[in-house]
């Protein structure tokens, strides 16, 4: 059996106050060409469809038709809600396009939900368990102890009576231990992690919560990742789609297929000259989305503004030099009543920059304090 993982495609999503709508439709359909050549058996997508619990229409109507092509390709579909997602938003309709095979499992609701897909080696099935959080088991299972993310997680996969004789597949979205973040995702400091023991019924975990596709413990527990860059520390991630194939029992073989975007989302790094120099951007997109970082000990007018008649798509701009890399605390001056203006700046200047004025500087400065004196 053959099943496509996708995750966290935070339909909606604006980076840098750019929206990413275009990019979402775009790969989206990268990934419908995918399945059209994969041929799968089933599609799991593993939470934080939207990225907000109120999604815009754009994003609920770029939801709805990826739905409808899945559909048309009787291809049925297992999807939970994530953190990001309005649980009962997400599943409305549900019981309607479940005809369609389409499932969507609303919030959690004191049981996991659970499909089962034949094939030639038998049944398998496919648990659907939304995001949760300890506060939401509790009101359930009153007799358990359930002090943390893992102890919810446990109760819940317990009480789901799973038959580990048989082929089993869960679709969650969570912080599993050990699982490599980076800056776009949210987190609580560790205090929501997941033990990855607690999944050890399942065959294959599809992950939904981190950005970065990879296994987290054994091969068969796995974030697909999101399909798109959503921010510079993602930069260096390489986005793919999860080709999960299931054998006779034990049997599970896991690949990857790229996702190129419309726009990559890179970072470039030097002086303005550099940058803004032909042998730098030629041959280079200069339509991607663009982290500029000037290595200028001094700052150059109007970059951001200059930058963009080369890079149109620069989301961002920041400074690598002396003055950036230094963590010196302005502090009171000392002996004040002996030192000119001049020297009280110019030690001002070099506690906040990293290094002294410059003879045009010391000059013009000068200029100033004297003009203002004068007045």
């Amino acid at each position: 059996m053959k099943l496509i993982h996708l995750a966290d495609l935070h339909l909606g999503k604006r980076v840098n106050e750019f929206p990413m709508i275009e990019d979402q439709e775009y790969i989206l359909l990268k990934i419908l060409g995918i399945i059209d050549e994969e041929k799968p058996d089933g599609i799991l997508i593993a939470g934080d469809v939207y990225d907000k619990s109120v999604p815009s229409e754009e994003a609920m109507r770029l939801w709805d038709d990826f739905l409808v092509r899945l559909a048309e390709r009787r291809i049925p579909v297992f999807a939970i809600s994530g953190n990001h997602d309005s649980a009962v938003r997400f599943a409305d309709h549900g019981k309607l396009v479940d005809v369609t095979g389409i499932h969507l499992a609303p919030g959690y609701n004191g049981t996991i939900p659970s499909y089962t897909v034949q094939d030639e080696h038998g049944p398998v099935h496919i648990y659907l368990l939304p995001f949760i959080k300890p506060v939401m088991v509790r009101s359930y299972f009153e007799g358990e102890e359930i002090r943390d993310y893992t102890d919810a997680c446990r109760v819940v996969i317990e009480n789901a009576e799973v038959n580990t004789s048989e082929r089993n597949v869960l679709v969650a979205h969570q912080f599993v231990a050990g699982a490599e973040r980076c800056e776009s995702e949210e987190n609580v400091g560790g205090l929501d992690n997941v033990s990855v023991d607690v999944f050890d019924p399942f065959d294959y975990v599809a992950l939904g919560h981190l950005h970065g596709p990879q296994k987290v413990g054994r091969d068969a527990v796995r974030y697909a990742g999101s399909p798109l860059k959503y921010s510079f520390s993602e930069k260096d991630h390489h986005k793919s789609v999860t080709v999960v194939e299931l054998g006779e029992k034990g049997d599970v073989t896991i690949r990857t297929v790229p996702l190129v975007p419309k726009h990559d989302l890179r970072e470039i790094r030097g002086s303005y000259m550099e940058l803004t120099a032909k042998s730098t951007y030629e041959g280079t997109d200069t339509e991607d989305y663009i982290h500029a970082v000037l290595t200028d000990e001094e700052d150059v007018l109007d970059a951001m503004a200059r930058l963009r008649s080369i890079y149109p798509n620069i989301m961002k701009l920041t400074y690598d030099n002396r003055r950036t890399r230094t963590n010196a605390e302005v502090s009171g001056a000392v002996d004040v009543e002996n030192k000119s203006p001049l020297e009280l700046f110019s030690e001002f200047y070099e506690l906040q920059n990293n290094q002294e004025l410059s003879d045009s500087q010391r000059e013009m400065v000068n200029d100033m304090i004297v003009s203002i004196w004068e007045a």
